[in-house]
């Protein structure tokens, strides 16, 4: 299927067909957090620093059914949103989901990726998950929505990766060549992979890894559908990862899960080979971790910059106690001694830091530096980094303090 617009017809009658995600719809602001769609911690990710301002405008690339919308909704109360995707049916979920649960700054509107200049202004904030994989030609897409993001602004997207996904694509294969010309009927589609997975042995390899990967969230149509029988996806290694960011113009500010990319994990135990991977580039380091621990890498997720995008990493100590500090907004649990961080890990705090984060939380109001705080409190500036780089920790540079900091990434 080589026709953009047959392509981008197939994918619509897809999610008509089965509008995905398949999440219930709620009353009430959905449960939990994620810290890529919370404009302030999404923020300091990216620049080490809590951003100067709240009200802005949010754009969601590719909405679906308004599952990720209705978060940023809720979770950036400042904000204004607008949300697009291609296909009526997931629109009209979108709008009911966004409408039940109270998440009323958001405006709707039935419209491509690639059709993004339409839309007036500029975003602060773009937000495109799983969405460019999907298009016949991706690089068009994210250049559409480059051109709408602000100086300054940031981009949180989400792709597929072919080495963690090797079964997906031998799976969608398979269903299309026994659906033959019934190919595009995403019902039918569905009903013969289903009834692969039931008939293959259950020690064949596909079916040990749907088992072990999939299995639990393709309970559903929707998501066996936008999996298996998906009408167009193109999986990214990172040769054609970067190519594609470096089509874009922006910026690469790191992928949002940096742990998986460190190489120490896999090759911690071996001086040998840390010493040869140290001649490495970023890029080369990141395709040697995706080709000795494949199975893990099944998506990117990243964000992307419109320069000028100051950022800092705090190891300046006059800095860091000019500094005026603020509870990280993502913690699962709080206010508790034992909690989960933005990323869901848990994480134990000591009777110091728990008071000194309550300092914090007060802080919003009353905009104190560090300093002030430190000298009702025991916490080393070590301690403080600590908690900055667990993310329980949001730090505004003192707009009195004209210090510049050398790019670095967080």
């Amino acid at each position: 299927m080589s026709d953009p617009q047959a392509v981008a017809n197939a994918v619509a009658r897809l999610y008509d067909t089965y509008p995905f995600p398949p999440e219930p719809l709620l009353d009430a602001p959905p449960p939990g957090y994620n810290w890529r769609w919370q404009w302030q911690a999404a923020y300091s990710f990216c620049t080490g620093q809590r951003p100067a301002r709240s009200d802005i405008r949010i754009l969601d690339a590719g909405c679906g059914t308004g599952v990720g919308t209705e978060y940023l909704v809720h979770l950036n109360p400042e904000a204004q949103v607008t949300a697009i995707d291609l296909s009526a049916g997931a629109l009209a979920v979108a709008r009911e989901r966004c409408q039940r649960s109270g998440a009323d700054r958001v405006e709707f509107q039935h419209l491509s990726l690639y059709d993004a200049a339409q839309l007036p202004g500029e975003f602060e904030l773009i937000n495109c998950v799983g969405v460019l994989h999907h298009l016949p030609d991706p690089v068009q897409g994210l250049q559409a929505l480059a051109a709408k993001l602000a100086p300054g602004g940031i981009f949180h997207i989400f792709v597929y990766a072919e080495l963690g996904r090797w079964e997906v694509q031998l799976m969608q294969q398979a269903i299309a060549l026994l659906q033959g010309e019934q190919r595009g009927d995403y019902r039918d589609g569905v009903q013969v992979g289903r009834a692969i997975f039931a008939t293959l042995p259950a020690d064949n390899p596909l079916v040990e890894r749907d088992h072990q990967r999939w299995s639990l969230e393709n309970q559903r149509d929707e998501c066996f559908a936008d999996m298996y029988v998906h009408p167009q996806e193109i999986d990214y290694n990172i040769d054609t990862l970067f190519d594609l960011v470096a089509a874009s113009g922006l910026e690469f500010v790191g992928f949002s899960n940096p742990a998986q990319w460190e190489l120490s994990r896999l090759l911690g135990g071996s001086d040998l080979l840390q010493a040869r991977a140290a001649a490495l580039s970023d890029r080369q380091r990141y395709r040697l971790i995706e080709l000795l621990d494949p199975k893990q890498v099944t998506h990117y997720e990243f964000f992307l910059a419109r320069p000028p995008l100051r950022r800092y990493d705090w190891q300046d100590d006059a800095e860091l106690l000019a500094a005026i500090p603020t509870r990280h907004p993502c913690l699962e649990g709080w206010p508790s001694r034992c909690l989960f961080n933005g990323n869901y890990e848990i994480v134990n705090l000591s009777e110091a830091e728990l008071t000194f984060l309550q300092t914090c939380d007060r802080n919003l109001s009353q905009q104190a530096t560090l300093a002030t705080l430190l000298t009702t409190s025991t916490l080393s500036l070590p301690e403080i980094r600590r908690l900055w780089q667990q993310q329980l920790l949001l730090l505004t540079p003192n707009p009195d303090e004209n210090k510049a900091t050398a790019p670095c990434l967080p």
